[in-house]
C-alpha cells in the first residue's frame, strides 16, 4: 500500500496571470497567425469547410487574449476606481439592450403568427394579442433596472465593487429578458395558430406564456438585489 503524499493534482494549482503575460501570449499568437508557415500548420489540423474559406482561429484567440489583457491592465492600474464607472455604465446598457432584444424578438415572432391567423379568423386577433403585450413588458423590466443603475453612478467615490455589482445586475436582467422573449415569441407564434383551430387551447397557451414571463421576473428580482447591494456599499 502506497503512503499518501501531500502533493496536489496538477489541475488544482492556481496560476497567477499578469497583464504582461497576456500581452506576450497575444503577440505570439498574432505572429504565428501572420506567418505563412504558422497559418498553414494551424489550418492543417482543422477540417476544411465545404465551399468556403477557412478563417484562421489564431486571430480570434489573439483578439480575445488582447481584450483580457486590456481588462487586467485596467484593473491593475494605480487608481482602479477610475475605471469603475465603465462597468456600471456597461451594466445599465446591458440591461436595456438585451431586454429590448428579447422584447423585439417576442413581438415579431408572435406578430407573424397573429397576422397569419388573422387572415382566416380576424375575430380572434384582439384575443391573441396577449403574447405581444407580455413581450413588451420585458423592455420595461430592462428600463427599470437601467434607470436604477444609471442614477447610482457618480463621477467620484464610485468603487470597483459598485461597478461589478451594477454590471452583474444589468447582465442578469438583460439576459433573463432575452431568454424570456425568445420563449414568448415561439410559444405565441405556435399558440395563436393552434388557438384558431382549437379554442380550448387558449388557457394552456396563456399558462405557458405566464411561466415564460416569470423567467424575466426572476432576473428582475435578482438584478434589483444586486443593484441595491452596490448602492448600499457606496453609501457606507
Amino acid at each position: 500500500r502506497r503512503r499518501g503524499s501531500n502533493r496536489r493534482a496538477p489541475g488544482l494549482h492556481r496560476t497567477a496571470c499578469s497583464s504582461r503575460d497576456l500581452h506576450g501570449l497575444a503577440s505570439r499568437v498574432l505572429e504565428r497567425s501572420s506567418s505563412p508557415t504558422g497559418l498553414a500548420e494551424s489550418q492543417s489540423h482543422a477540417r476544411p469547410r465545404s465551399g468556403g474559406k477557412l478563417a484562421p482561429m489564431n486571430v480570434r484567440v489573439a483578439l480575445l487574449v488582447a481584450c483580457l489583457a486590456a481588462c487586467v491592465t485596467g484593473a491593475q492600474a494605480a487608481d482602479a476606481d477610475a475605471i469603475a464607472p465603465f462597468f456600471g455604465f456597461m451594466g445599465a446598457m446591458s440591461s436595456i439592450v438585451f431586454s429590448c432584444f428579447g422584447a423585439a424578438y417576442g413581438t415579431a415572432k408572435s406578430g407573424v403568427g397573429i397576422a397569419s391567423m388573422g387572415v382566416m379568423r380576424p375575430e380572434l386577433v384582439m384575443k391573441s394579442i396577449v403574447p405581444v403585450v407580455m413581450a413588451g413588458v420585458l423592455g420595461i423590466y430592462g428600463l427599470i433596472v437601467s434607470v436604477i443603475i444609471a442614477t447610482n453612478i457618480h463621477p467620484t467615490g464610485y468603487t470597483l465593487f459598485q461597478g461589478y455589482a451594477h454590471l452583474g445586475s444589468g447582465l442578469t436582467t438583460g439576459l433573463a429578458g432575452l431568454a424570456a422573449g425568445m420563449a414568448i415569441g415561439i410559444i405565441g407564434d405556435a399558440g395563436v395558430r393552434a388557438n384558431a383551430q382549437q379554442p380550448k387551447l387558449f388557457t394552456g397557451m396563456l399558462l405557458m406564456l405566464i411561466f415564460a414571463e416569470a423567467l424575466a421576473l426572476y432576473g428582475l428580482i435578482v438584478g434589483i438585489i444586486l443593484s441595491s447591494a452596490g448602492s448600499s456599499a457606496g453609501s457606507e
